[in-house]
């Protein structure tokens, strides 16, 4: 089976899940990533995970369409990048990247993951967001995810048995530098101001998803039989203010929660909230990390790292 992404946040989380499980995994990054390594996979001693260097806008792709399950997580994240110069990178490497993938397997037609966001959805209102309502990117990552996801569709009304899942705020350990969690912690640590993005009120919130919760919802969609085009909502079903996880994380680690207050970045939502009524019915899972166990979790994660490199 093939992870692409592996050297990333939740990829490097899955193709290990996938590799404890049994499965021989192909773990795809581009060279840049696969070379600096991600914590917990060791290039070629990790068992059952063989490191793979491929750019998927531009490489050679027909080994990995000949897998026999494909989980890609691979793609340019973040809304606040991908504004001006990054609008070009999120459709190389969210769009080109996906569309290409998809054509490499459509010979074979193994099974197919698709990673998407809940920033396709836009700001929830009154209730939380269900699979089958519209969508409304309001940046230029969410664009290109939406365009990821009527590729997908695309394809399996074509007849490759692909689905997709929808990631709402996905954090915990080996969460990327430029992620919310990520900066605050690490500027808790320091003894710096936290810097907080367009939360002036105090009521962005957000259905914060501990990263082994996504892990376990992605293993089992890969090995339920789903109908091809399927869409899942991966995120927790209980919303959390921003301001609680920042409180969270001053109290974890006895400091005072300075905040530095910055411009709201265009096109981020007020509030992500997830409906995972389908999540439960098809899958039969459900969120079940609480945002203070999660965030103790990843706070022992940024320690580790600072201990390793002392």
């Amino acid at each position: 089976m093939v992870v692409t992404g592996a050297a990333g946040f939740i990829g490097s989380h899955v193709a290990e899940a996938m590799a404890g499980a049994g499965h021989e995994v192909l773990a795809v990054d581009v060279p840049t990533r696969s070379r600096a390594g991600t914590p917990g996979i060791t290039p070629g001693i990790t068992p059952g995970i063989t490191p793979v260097e491929a750019d998927l806008a531009t490489d050679d792709l027909t080994k990995l369409g000949e897998a026999d399950l494909v989980i890609h997580l691979a793609g340019r994240p973040g809304i606040r990048s991908s504004w001006g110069p990054g609008r070009a990178l999120a459709e190389r490497d969210n769009v080109i990247a996906t569309r290409r993938l998809l054509e490499a397997c459509a010979e074979r037609r193994p099974k197919v993951v698709v990673a998407s966001s809940s920033s396709v959805y836009g700001s929830a209102g009154s209730r939380p967001h269900r699979e089958d309502d519209p969508l409304a990117p309001a940046s230029p990552y969410a664009l290109s995810k939406a365009e990821v996801e009527r590729l997908t569709v695309r394809a399996a009304c074509d007849g490759l048995p692909a689905i997709l899942l929808r990631y709402f705020s996905v954090y915990g350990p080996r969460q990327r530098p430029d992620m919310a969690f990520h900066r605050f912690i690490e500027a808790s640590l320091d003894g710096r101001p936290l810097p907080v993005f367009g939360d002036g009120d105090g009521r962005r919130s957000r259905s914060f998803t501990h990263v082994r919760d996504a892990v376990a919802a992605t293993v089992t969609a890969a090995v339920t039989d789903l109908a091809p085009g399927t869409v899942i909502n991966i995120g927790h079903p209980e919303p959390a203010r921003l301001r609680t996880a920042i409180e969270l994380i001053s109290g974890a680690l006895g400091v005072p929660a300075r905040i530095h207050a910055e411009d709201p970045v265009a096109g981020d939502a007020e509030r992500t909230w997830a409906d995972t009524e389908r999540a439960e019915r098809l899958l039969g899972w459900t969120a079940t990390t609480g945002l203070a166990e999660g965030l103790a979790d990843q706070i022992a994660w940024h320690q580790e790292l600072r201990v390793g490199a002392a």
